[in-house]
């Protein structure tokens, strides 16, 4: 396949990239003037880089050159929680910018999507209640890709994810602080961790991506779907810390209830999407965990 792919940057779309490289698809990526390229080292000879300066006219340039069968949407600004100072840059990352990229694609006749959505807009397993501003943005991009699909015959799915996990991953998340807590030996402050998490592995979030693309190129799909990508075996935080203990050997400081919950805290995820057909989760929590220990000590 030939694809373009924003979000290649960061954690999720990384990993993708190295996929599509290792299985000798055509890769091009867009980024933004001050992406640092770093994580993307070892394959980057083989990717065509386009910089997106904030103008329409640099997305239609890059999706002119790259003429991608398929573009895949994974870029977005998470947080968790926002300020005001916050809204310009939530709304201008997770609706501007996809917008327009979905309207320099129509302009060229590339009507294939792959859109990340997040299971954080089910709050409370609503069919819609997000979480936070940033669940928001995603809806309301989902709202605005349903006109392209509608109105200009777009094909597109969107996958739902919930908390990812793997190899190198150095976002601050569960793992991230877990792990910098048992090389410090300092006391860990966390919520009270009655809330349920739902981890999946990262090579099977690539898994979902890939089972996509190829359902949109074999022309499977009929206008838009949206699927979950889920372990379906949620587990309490306090759980996950024992069995990350447990396979660490070793004992980590944790002050459970010195942190409230944050605001609208996901106690129970989303459990009422659909599962992408041909896809299903693999790596088991306790093989994911020792995998990424395995990473971090030949990193060593």
């Amino acid at each position: 396949m030939k694809v373009l792919l924003t979000g290649a940057t960061g954690f999720i779309g990384s990993q993708l990239a190295y996929r599509l490289i290792a299985e000798d698809h055509e890769v091009a990526i867009v980024v933004r003037p001050d992406s640092q390229l770093n994580i993307l080292q070892a394959v980057l000879p083989r990717i065509q880089v386009h910089v997106y300066d904030g103008s329409y006219a640099s997305l239609l340039h890059a999706l002119q050159a790259a003429q991608p069968e398929v573009v895949i949407h994974v870029a977005s600004l998470f947080l968790a929680q926002h300020k005001p100072e916050d809204v310009a840059r939530l709304v201008e990352s997770n609706l501007s910018f996809p917008t327009e990229l979905l309207e320099a694609m129509s302009q060229l006749g590339i009507k294939q999507l792959i859109n990340t959505g997040t299971s954080w807009e089910h709050y409370q397993n609503e069919a819609y209640n997000p979480v936070n501003l940033y669940a928001a943005t995603k809806q309301a991009f989902k709202a605005l890709l349903t006109y392209y699909v509608e109105a200009q015959g777009f094909k597109a799915i969107t996958l739902k994810l919930f908390d990812t996990y793997g190899p190198g991953d150095t976002r601050p998340k569960l793992f991230t602080f877990l792990r910098k807590t048992a090389k410090s030996g300092e006391t860990l402050c966390m919520s009270p961790g009655e809330q349920m998490l739902d981890l999946v592995y990262i090579d099977d979030v690539i898994n979902a991506y890939l089972i996509a693309a190829n359902r949109l190129v074999q022309n499977e799909v009929h206008q838009q779907e949206t699927f979950v990508v889920s372990s379906e075996k949620p587990m309490k935080l306090r759980d996950l810390v024992t069995i990350y203990c447990q396979l660490l050997g070793k004992q980590l400081s944790i002050q459970w209830g010195a942190r409230p919950y944050r605001p609208r805290e996901v106690m129970i995820p989303w459990n009422k999407g659909d599962r992408l057909p041909g896809w299903e989760p693999r790596i088991a929590l306790e093989d994911g965990i020792k995998r990424a220990f395995a990473s971090a000590d030949s990193d060593k």
